[in-house]
């Protein structure tokens, strides 16, 4: 009973999973306006505005300087932590999207030239990176989520 109760009262997982379900409610709502339609997917899916991993690493960061301190050893693995992933969403994972959404375009194309069904029922993931702003905005959700936690707590 005290592992439940010591995540219940976890700050720092707390305003993470915070960050992240603000993150993606926002992404699913933009979704929504721009596309005029739900698409449930959004909810949990990754790539889109604003970027839910910014968003939970910032809050995580942030919440940990706030509770250990912005000199801590702990506080400096959580910053170079957020650094990479945000770094990531923005390079290999914005890539990866770009190829993917390549990569469907081609078989569409070939499955037309040739006349036969090629069986690509399985589109790949467009929807896996992140624009620099879409980054940027995510943290920003994340750096709200961590001073509003910040001020709960």
């Amino acid at each position: 009973m005290d592992l439940i109760q010591d995540f219940i009262h976890n700050r720092v997982l707390i305003t993470a999973a915070a960050g992240w379900a603000c993150a993606q409610i926002t992404k699913t709502v933009i979704f929504c306006i721009v596309n005029k339609r739900f698409e449930p997917e959004r909810l949990f899916g990754d790539g889109g505005m604003p970027s839910a991993h910014s968003a939970t690493v910032t809050a995580m960061a942030l919440t940990v300087g706030f509770t250990s301190g912005f000199s801590s050893p702990v506080f400096g693995l959580a910053l170079m932590f957020a650094l990479i992933v945000m770094h990531d969403a923005m390079g290999v994972r914005l890539e990866t999207g770009k190829q993917a959404k390549l990569l469907n375009e081609m078989m569409e194309v070939f499955e037309k030239m040739s006349e036969v069904d090629l069986s690509f029922e399985d589109r790949l993931k467009e929807f896996v990176g992140h624009t620099p702003l879409q980054v940027v905005c995510g943290a920003c959700v994340g750096l709200l989520v961590a001073a509003l936690g910040a001020l709960l707590f």
